[in-house]
C-alpha cells in the first residue's frame, strides 16, 4: 500500500452516531485520491518573509554587533543588552536571529561571530561588506517599496528624475559616501574572482572605464605584478579612487583620469574593463560605448565586460534577474544576457568573443572580446 494511503487508513474521524446520544470514533473511509498533489506553500512563505532576514542583518549591523564581537570576543544575552543599551528580550531575539542566519555561533552559552561575519561585517576589515548592507537598508529598501510604481512609470524610485539629471546629482553626501563604500566592497571581492577566472598576464595597461573607487584596479594589480591601471571616471569619483589607491600603496602603478565615457575614451591601454557599468544604461548607449572602446584599443587589445548576466532564455538566474529589477528603481538600464553583449561586441568589431563564468557577489561572468 502506498505510504499516503497507509497513513490515511490509520486515521480516525469524529462522527455523530444517531440515537447514541453522543459522538464516537470510527475508522476513516478510503482516502480521496487526486491525480496531482497540492504543492507546498513553504517557498511562498520564504519569499514573503525574505525581508525579515535582511532587516535582522541590517539592524545587527547598525548596532555594530559584529564589530563588538570582533577578534574572538563573545557575549551573553545579558552582556549584550547592557553593552548596546537594549532590553534583554530584544537582545535575546537579535542574537537568536543572527545565529539562525549563520551570522553568529553559540558555544558554552556565549555568542561569537562566525567566519562569515568576522571576514565581511567587522568595520575596518579589508573586505568589509557593511557598506553594501547599509546602502541596501538606507537607500534601496525604500525604493523597492515602490517597485509597483516603477513598473508602471518605468522610472527610478530611489531618486527624483524630474529634479535630478542622474542618481548622483543633488544626492545627500552621506548617502553618496555610503554608496561608494558599498560599491568598493562589492567590487573588491568580485575583482579577485574575475582575476582568477580570466588570465590577464599578457596585458600591460588596464583602463577601468567608469572605474568608481578603483577596487578592481587595486585587486587586479595585486594579483598581476606587471599590470598598470588607470581609473577613468567623473571628477568627484576619481578623487575617491585616488584616496583608495593611496591607502592601498599603489599610487605608482594606478592613476586616475577624469572624463565622461559618453564623450571619449583615453588611448594607450591594451585592456578595457567595464564592470557593473553597462547594466546602468539603455541599449543604444551601451552599443555606442562599445564602439568607442573598440576605436580606442590597439590591435590585439581586449575588452572585458563583468556583470551579473541574465541567461539567454530570460528565466534567471535569480541574482541577475533581481539585480535587473534593482536597475529599474535606480537607473535606465537592466541586466543583459551574454548573447546580447556578444552581439553588441561583434557589431562593434570585436572578434573571438567568449563568456567566462564564475561566482562572485557582483558578477557571475565576464564577456570578453578581442580587437583583430
Amino acid at each position: 500500500m502506498p505510504n499516503h494511503q497507509h497513513a490515511a487508513a490509520q486515521r480516525t474521524t469524529l462522527a455523530h452516531r444517531p440515537g447514541a446520544g453522543g459522538t464516537t470514533l470510527r475508522a476513516a473511509g478510503p482516502p480521496i485520491v487526486t491525480t496531482q498533489e497540492m504543492p507546498s506553500a513553504v517557498p511562498l512563505m520564504a519569499l514573503s518573509t525574505g525581508f525579515w532576514a535582511f532587516k535582522t542583518l541590517a539592524a545587527a549591523h547598525e548596532e555594530d554587533l559584529f564589530t563588538h564581537l570582533a577578534d574572538g570576543a563573545d557575549t551573553t544575552i545579558a552582556e549584550l543588552a547592557e553593552a548596546l543599551g537594549l532590553h534583554p528580550r530584544p537582545a535575546e531575539m537579535l542574537l537568536t536571529g543572527c545565529a539562525a542566519l549563520g551570522l553568529l555561533e553559540k558555544r558554552d552559552g556565549r555568542y561569537r561571530n562566525t567566519p562569515l561575519s568576522e571576514a565581511f561585517l567587522v568595520r575596518g576589515k579589508p573586505y568589509y561588506f557593511g557598506g553594501f548592507v547599509e546602502m541596501a537598508d538606507k537607500r534601496l529598501y525604500a525604493g523597492w517599496g515602490r517597485l509597483a510604481e516603477a513598473l508602471h512609470t518605468n522610472r527610478p524610485t530611489t531618486w527624483d528624475p524630474t529634479a535630478q539629471s542622474s542618481m548622483f546629482e543633488g544626492e545627500d553626501p552621506t548617502m553618496l559616501a555610503t554608496f561608494w563604500e558599498a560599491m568598493h566592497s562589492l567590487s573588491a571581492m568580485t575583482a579577485r574572482r574575475l582575476g582568477e577566472a580570466v588570465d590577464l598576464c599578457h596585458f600591460h595597461r588596464l583602463l577601468d572605464i567608469g572605474g568608481g573607487s578603483g577596487a578592481y584596479d587595486i585587486e587586479l594589480c595585486k594579483m598581476y605584478g606587471e599590470l598598470r591601471a588607470t581609473v577613468f571616471d567623473l571628477p568627484h569619483v576619481a578623487a575617491i579612487a585616488a584616496g583608495k589607491i593611496a591607502e592601498a600603496g599603489l599610487a605608482e602603478r594606478i592613476e586616475t583620469a577624469v572624463g565622461s565615457f559618453f564623450e571619449q575614451i583615453p588611448g594607450g591601454h591594451d585592456l578595457h574593463l567595464l564592470s557593473m557599468i553597462l547594466h546602468d544604461w539603455e541599449e543604444a548607449k551601451n552599443r555606442a560605448l562599445l564602439r568607442r572602446s573598440f576605436e580606442a584599443l590597439p590591435s590585439g587589445g581586449a575588452i572585458v565586460i563583468s556583470e551579473l548576466l541574465v541567461n539567454d532564455e530570460k528565466t534567471g538566474p535569480a541574482p541577475a534577474a533581481l539585480m535587473s529589477l534593482n536597475m529599474l528603481i535606480e537607473t535606465e538600464g537592466r541586466n543583459y544576457a551574454s548573447a546580447e553583449y556578444s552581439a553588441w561586441l561583434k557589431e562593434a568589431g570585436f572578434r573571438n568573443i567568449e563568456t567566462v563564468w564564475f561566482d562572485a557577489p557582483a558578477a557571475n561572468g565576464a564577456v570578453i572580446g578581442r580587437k583583430p
